[in-house]
């Protein structure tokens, strides 16, 4: 059995591709508004909203219980929609080495986008499940965007 591993999820959400790559890679923090259910915050340690090298951490539920992870925002493409997030601190690591998050906005219309959510991670043993509670966090966090950025009437 590997070691390594990667998650992925797709799913299409009702708003454009370059607001939903706005909401991961500049204004994560608004998460607690549109799912507060599941994202309780999102606090900046280090940098700037919006550029690579920002630490910030997440406080969100992961499996019905309140978790935080802290990340550094490795890179942003905004050519690709592209925001890569790497966990650096947090209940994550306890059981995995190392694991990333990459979203994509891939466009499909003036209105609509398809969300990538890809995870990598590394178990520290065979023991450690994947990650599957946080690819439903990310579909959640999809929903969210969707929901409080509807698209604008004629």
């Amino acid at each position: 059995m590997t070691l390594s591993g990667q998650l992925e999820t797709e799913l299409e959400a009702k708003v454009s591709a370059s607001i939903f790559h706005d909401v991961l890679s500049c204004r994560p923090h608004h998460f607690s508004n549109m799912t507060p259910d599941h994202v309780h915050g999102v606090e900046l340690h280090e940098g700037e909203w919006g550029k690579p090298g920002t630490v910030i951490t997440w406080t969100y539920k992961h499996d019905g219980v309140t978790e935080i992870a802290k990340e550094i925002i490795e890179e942003i493409d905004d050519e690709k929609n592209s925001t890569t997030f790497k966990v650096i601190e947090g209940h994550l690591l306890d059981k995995y080495n190392s694991f990333y998050v990459t979203v994509q906005a891939i466009p499909k219309g003036e209105h609509s986008c398809l969300a990538r959510w890809t995870i990598k991670y590394e178990k520290k043993s065979e023991d450690v499940p994947d990650p599957q509670g946080i690819v439903n966090l990310a579909i959640e966090m999809t929903k969210g965007i969707e929901a409080h950025h509807p698209p604008k009437q004629a």
